[in-house]
């Protein structure tokens, strides 16, 4: 009896996906068509709106995870996130507490703070990028391995 809407409803939320590709619309398009099948053997449209919000819910919970770490492994870093991990000079002196500190990183100056507020790192000191909060990078000062 409810087949129809069931499948109506299935149609539409793909065509909002395919349009905006955003892995949202999805999981409650299986859930409509798990409506529908169940409308299809004739089950009470109580049982058919349960099984469309506990598809709908268990596919966006179970499986969105996993298809967003599958779809995202080949996203490219933009160019402030690839500056993590990278080695960064230091052209004026790092004070969270002065709120001062520069760098100079892939030839471009950036504004830094160091990762512990209590430690000032000084002028020409070589320091690690660990984070980006807004636009400074986050430092921690390289200590010689060989120490």
């Amino acid at each position: 009896m409810y087949d129809m809407y069931w499948l109506i409803l299935f149609v539409i939320l793909l065509i909002i996906e395919i349009i905006t590709l955003g892995l949202t619309t999805i999981w409650f398009a299986g859930g409509a068509l798990a409506a529908f099948v169940a409308s299809v053997f004739n089950a009470s449209l109580g049982i058919q709106i349960i099984l469309f919000f506990l598809v709908s819910f268990l596919l966006l919970f179970l499986t969105r995870p996993i298809a967003m770490r599958y779809l995202n492994q080949n996203r490219t870093k933009t160019n402030a996130e690839s500056l993590i991990g990278k080695i960064a000079i230091v052209t004026k002196d790092i004070s969270n507490i002065k709120g001062e500190g520069s760098v100079i990183v892939n030839g471009l100056e950036w504004s830094a703070r160091s990762v512990y507020d209590e430690v000032t790192i000084a002028k020409d000191a070589l320091v690690i990028i660990k984070e980006i909060s807004g636009v400074k990078l986050i430092v921690e000062e390289k200590r010689e391995e060989n120490e």
